[in-house]
This record gives C-alpha cells, structure tokens and sequence, in this order.
C-alpha cells in the first residue's frame, strides 16, 4: 500500500521583518516605506512548511530561541502539519530575524534586499543531530540548506548516504563546499548565482532567456563531482533538472502578477522533493515545483505565501497542464 512520503529537514528558522517601498534607499538616505508585517521563515522551515502543504509527512529539526519569535516559528510549523518535537529551544541565544526590503514601485518588477541575523540557528551542535546516525533510515529524503553550520549539514548528509536516503541540498546563502559533501548529495538545488559561485561558470541571460552553453558547462562540473541530480533555478528564465542520462527545461511560468519572490526558491526545493518522494518523474516534479513557486510570489511573506496542494492542482488545470502523475498526486492528497 503506499504512504506519503516522510521527508526530513534540517535546517533554519528566521522570522523576516519585511518593509516595503517603492525605492530603496541609498547610502544616507531615508525613504518613506509603505507597508511592515512580520512572517516566519527561514529556508529550512519554509522548505519543511512546503512539503507539508503539498502532502507530505515532515519532521523538522533545528533551533530556536525562548522567546516569542522562537514560539511563533514553531507553531508556525506545527499548523502545517510538521512533526517538531525535535525543534531544540536555546535559551541563551535569540531566534534568528531576517530584514527583508522590497521594492514594489509601479510598474517595476518586485525586488528584495535581505539581511539576516543567524541568531540560535548557529548554535547547533553535532551532539543536537546525532541521533540521526540510527534513524535517519526512517525517512524517504533529507533536505539540507547553509543557513546552520556546515559541519551539521555535512555530518547529516554523511549519515544519509552511509544508509543510502537521498540527500537534497540548497546550497544557500552561498559558500563554498567540499569535494567529499558534494558526493553525498543526490540532488543539488542552486540558483543561478550560486551555481556560477560553484562552478565558476557565469549564467548569462538575455532578458527570460538562460545561456544554454553556460547553465549546461555548470551542469557538468557538478555532475562530474558526484552529485546524481542537478536542478538549477534561473529566476524569470525557468529552471533545469539534469543527470548523467537526461537534461530538462523549463520556461518560467509567468501567469501571476509578482508580489513578492521571498521565499520562490523554498517553494520550489520543497515542491520538487515532495513531488520526487511520492514518485514523479524528474521532468513532472520539475513542472510541479515551477507552479508551486508561481503561486507562491503571487503573495506576500515567506510561510502565509506558499500553496497547499489543492491550489497548485487548480493552476496546473487552469494552464491545461496534460502530464501529471494522478498515482503521485493521489499519495499525497
């Protein structure tokens, strides 16, 4: 009989202060804002949160402070549906806050600056994941970005690959990774600029249309590295899955008006990981996860704008999409 699929996250929790505006501000410069709300976030949550709306059975592990931002971010999760009881609360460090800065001027496309504080997120110690080492067999992926300490995102994915589970990472903010954490991954989800961060090939783009040659040569470098599965987001130019048998591309599906592009990433690792887990094909969770993160910046905030699964199904049928996985899609209703 089949069972939804059981994804672990490990990874961070940020609360964002969003502020928007119609132009950000220069060096000096004091511009009148229009709007402030505070959402949770964090790549980690957000993705966990994803996976959750979208059916699956998610258990997060990460590190919050005690105080009130630490126990928002933990319901936050908790009314997805995510299992928390392995969300550690530190009670000398405060939960992590990102400022988020949007500029939603008329008739420009949204932009946003983030600042984000790490706050507990880098307290996290090995000692805090290492019962993984006997139970992380329980679970179908793991799903890992750089928003904690790398050390942890290292050691978990090592107890992955030692108990073959698939291991996807977002390697996000930006950094540099070791030859021997790469070849644990099965899946790598980098954007444009950070796959040129470790490829040292630049993606060129000509207004909605990638280089070719570039997000190809980037694809090999990290095939060649070890990874099974790359999957490269271009922004408004769409995205790429490829491995060692096939390449796949997507246009952007440009169908909503942007509100706010926050947390489109997350939507979009979440959505992927989700739609792979309850047994699509890589071109079907490609499409997936693309209008998943359409909906998502078709809102504002990071968590309050990603889709649960009856809200994706509604625009795929909309758009006459003709390729889902109705056995994949029935696991996860």
């Amino acid at each position: 009989m089949f069972k939804k699929p059981k994804i672990l996250v490990i990874g961070s929790f940020v609360m964002d202060l969003t502020v928007s505006t119609q132009k950000f501000p220069n060096s000096g410069e004091t511009v009148f804002g229009e709007s402030f709300q505070t959402a949770p976030g964090g790549k980690g949550a957000n993705q966990a949160i994803q996976a959750a709306k979208l059916g699956a059975d998610v258990t997060m592990v990460g590190k919050v402070g005690k105080d009130d931002f630490g126990k928002r971010l933990i319901r936050s999760c908790a009314e997805a549906g995510i299992k928390t009881d392995r969300i550690l609360v530190d009670n000398d460090t405060s939960s992590a806050v990102g400022n988020v800065l949007l500029e939603v001027g008329e008739r420009k496309a949204t932009k946003n600056r983030i600042i984000v504080v790490p706050g507990t997120n880098m307290t996290i110690v090995p000692e805090d994941v290492s019962f993984l080492k006997d139970t992380i067999n329980q679970y179908d992926m793991v799903i890992l970005q750089l928003e904690i300490p790398q050390k942890i995102d290292r050691i978990v994915a090592k107890y992955a690959f030692n108990k073959g589970v698939p291991v996807m990472l977002n390697p996000a903010p930006s950094a540099a990774l070791p030859d021997d954490f790469l070849s644990c991954l099965t899946y790598i989800s980098p954007n444009e600029h950070e796959a040129a961060d470790l490829t040292g090939v630049k993606i060129r783009k000509n207004g909605k249309n990638a280089n070719n040659d570039d997000v190809r040569a980037a694809v090999r470098i990290l095939l060649d590295k070890g990874i099974q599965n790359v999957v490269i987001t271009l922004g408004n130019a769409g995205a790429v899955v490829a491995n060692q048998k096939e390449y796949i591309y997507r246009p952007c599906i440009d169908v909503v008006e942007v509100k706010d592009p926050t947390a489109a990433g997350d939507s979009f690792v979440g959505a992927f990981s989700t739609g792979i887990c309850a047994g699509m094909n890589p071109e079907q969770a490609l499409d997936f996860a693309n209008y998943t993160a359409t909906l998502t910046v078709s809102k504002a905030g990071a968590q309050p704008s990603l889709p649960r699964l009856e809200d994706v199904l509604c625009l795929m049928k909309q758009q006459n999409y003709s390729n889902l996985n109705n056995s994949a899609i029935n696991i996860l209703k």
